[in-house]
């Protein structure tokens, strides 16, 4: 296992969509960080690879399974090695998949569960094995609503969420003493997509009275976490819109 040796940072997004995953690599890119992102597809990343590199900073797309243990092996030591040292590491991968429990299936049950908890689990082991050899760093994973209860209709996107929060809970309390900062983001809200815009426009309507979640207002939560001092660091943030019902 060997490391890049320059003085790079890098921030790993895996899930880097065309909002919140594209908006906190942008963040990070702002603050000097090489964002390092991810999709399964390395085509839709260009666009937020060119917007980064745009503006004057530096980032790299990567198309990984997030579910493939050996595909996230290669992927954090090809970053490890050829560009530098994973300081922040985003969890940011959603699948958030309605459906009936009278009519889910196993197959689809597992998928959500594989993309929403079990990727989680894989990326964040292989970073979490770097960043103890360093005694720093900081893991955040976006969680949601459906992480602390579960919805009619969301049977499996919630045993996801419920998961990963306990994913995040096991390692904030095992890293956090090898000054490894741990920390689970709920996100309770529309987010301002054009999946918001082009399916729920009545919601989508709400946005110019602060009525929906901007990415790079959530991005900048994810900053904040990353930037505390570990005295007072922050486990657990709760970001919804004023107007969001609890």
């Amino acid at each position: 296992m060997t490391t890049a040796i320059n003085n790079k940072k890098i921030v790993l997004v895996v899930g880097a969509g065309d909002a919140t995953g594209g908006a906190i690599a942008k963040r990070f890119a702002r603050e000097g960080y090489v964002a390092c992102v991810t999709r399964r597809s390395a085509d839709k990343l260009q666009p937020l690879v060119e917007s980064i590199t745009a503006s004057g900073g530096e980032a790299h797309g990567f198309a990984c399974d997030a579910r493939n243990e050996e595909d996230v092996i290669a992927l954090i030591e090809q970053i490890e090695t050829e560009i530098g040292p994973i300081e922040a590491f985003v969890f940011n991968i959603g699948a958030n998949v309605p459906c009936s429990i009278l009519e889910e299936t196993a197959r689809k049950y597992f998928k959500i569960w594989e993309m929403a908890c079990f990727s989680g689990f894989l990326n964040a082991r292989e970073v979490a094995r770097r960043m103890v050899t360093r005694q720093r760093g900081t893991i955040l994973f976006t969680g949601a609503t459906a992480g602390l209860r579960g919805a009619a209709g969301f049977a499996a996107f919630a045993g996801a969420k419920h998961g990963i929060r306990a994913l995040a809970q096991s390692m904030a309390r095992e890293l956090g003493p090898m000054n490894i900062h741990v920390a689970h983001v709920v996100v309770d809200g529309a987010i301002d997509t054009d999946f918001i815009r082009n399916n729920f426009p009545e919601k989508y309507a709400t946005k110019d009275q602060d009525g929906i979640l901007n990415p790079e207002h959530i991005a900048d939560n994810y900053w904040y976490l990353h930037s505390q001092p570990r005295d007072a660091w922050t486990f657990e943030l709760d970001l919804r819109p004023w107007n969001e019902r609890w």
